[in-house]
């Protein structure tokens, strides 16, 4: 099967176990599900996942062509406009990707505009970051590569106080999250203290494969929004080959293990996937020297999702899964199952392979 054979038809797969989801859930937005029966874990406001529930399903109308499937996806961001002005950096990943897809609908734009403007208001210029914020629970001053995605766009999107705001906050994590000595792993989370300030995180540790893909997305938004003024390109292009050599993202297992420590733990496929759309976002940057072994890699890791963890028709189990996803591994919290991120960021990935998404633009 050609490229755009097998690409079509995992797309196909996936955007219609989509639609059977909607249909399941309602108004509530899914989470995970059980890899033996398809069951979804389900919440009522969306958590920090609900951004992708609504851009699949922004897909999928998109796809479709139907009013009905764009009217299901409207429905699906207008239900995240309480998050515009929660406090949280996972802002960025709830209505960014929850929102940039939304072509013609003018209310999914107001929610982006909104939601932008509160996440600059947000921007704190002594710490030099949005902090991640108390509204999933503890502590409110924090830094996380997973409150780095999404946002880059979102406040980049507010103007040029906006652009500023969203250089700062991604610097500011390389600044803590990137290896002192220029090599290793970064370390994904830190915390702020008066009187110590920066002090790193035991939990998640270096080698969260889930947390080195969403820093490498959020650095190649950057790229892709270099033009402005506020990026150190020199230094987000040092970044990239830091994270492309040091996390082996085009050498290593296509599908990683969620810790690169322990390669005999559980895999992640929603890293694979979220490090995929990376990968074709870099494989865009103009004149990098990257762009072939990006975009070669890109492809590989979409085919390997598709033919080796996409559940297919005739089985037990609904088609259209994507499998060995881990939610959380320490706490033994879904860590085989199908997420709703992996899903939104491989028909995302696939999306493009196709031609059918700008990811200059999501």
């Amino acid at each position: 099967m050609t490229a755009v054979g097998w690409a079509e038809e995992a797309l196909g797969l996936v955007l219609r176990r989509a639609g059977e989801t909607s249909e399941l859930v309602g108004d509530r937005f899914p989470l995970y599900a059980d890899p033996a029966d398809g069951r979804w874990t389900t919440t009522g406001r969306g958590s920090w996942t609900g951004g992708f529930w609504a851009g699949l399903l922004w897909l999928r109308a998109g796809r479709t062509g139907s009013e009905a499937d764009r009217t299901a996806a409207s429905a699906a961001t207008a239900r995240l406009a309480p998050w515009a002005e929660a406090d949280t950096a996972t802002r960025g990943l709830i209505l960014w990707y929850g929102t940039a897809l939304a072509a013609g609908d003018a209310a999914a734009r107001a929610l982006r505009e909104r939601a932008a403007k509160a996440a600059v208001g947000a921007f704190d210029p002594s710490l030099g970051l949005v902090p991640w914020g108390a509204a999933l629970g503890g502590a409110r001053l924090r830094a996380r590569t997973d409150g780095v995605p999404g946002l880059v766009p979102l406040l980049a999107s507010a103007g040029p106080e906006g652009q500023a705001a969203a250089a700062a906050h991604l610097h500011r994590h390389l600044d803590l999250c990137l290896p002192r000595e220029g090599a290793g792993r970064p370390r994904p989370a830190w915390s702020w203290d008066e009187t110590r300030g920066w002090a790193a995180e035991a939990d998640p540790a270096p080698g969260w494969t889930r947390g080195e893909a969403w820093l490498l997305l959020a650095v190649a938004d950057a790229l892709l929004l270099a033009e402005t003024p506020s990026w150190d390109t020199d230094r987000l292009t040092r970044t990239v080959e830091l994270l492309l050599a040091d996390c082996a993202m085009v050498v290593g297992p296509l599908v990683p293990s969620t810790d690169a420590h322990r390669p005999d733990g559980p895999l992640d496929t929603s890293a694979a996937a979220v490090a995929a759309v990376a990968l074709l976002k870099l494989a865009r940057v103009p004149g990098a020297a990257w762009s072939t072994a990006c975009a070669s890699r890109a492809e590989a890791v979409l085919h390997r999702l598709a033919h080796g963890h996409l559940t297919r028709p005739g089985g037990t189990r609904p088609a259209g899964m994507l499998l060995d996803g881990c939610y959380d591994a320490r706490s033994g919290t879904a860590v085989r199952h199908e997420l709703v991120w992996g899903d939104f960021f491989l028909a995302l990935g696939l999306s493009a392979l196709l031609g059918r998404a700008d990811l200059r633009r999501v």
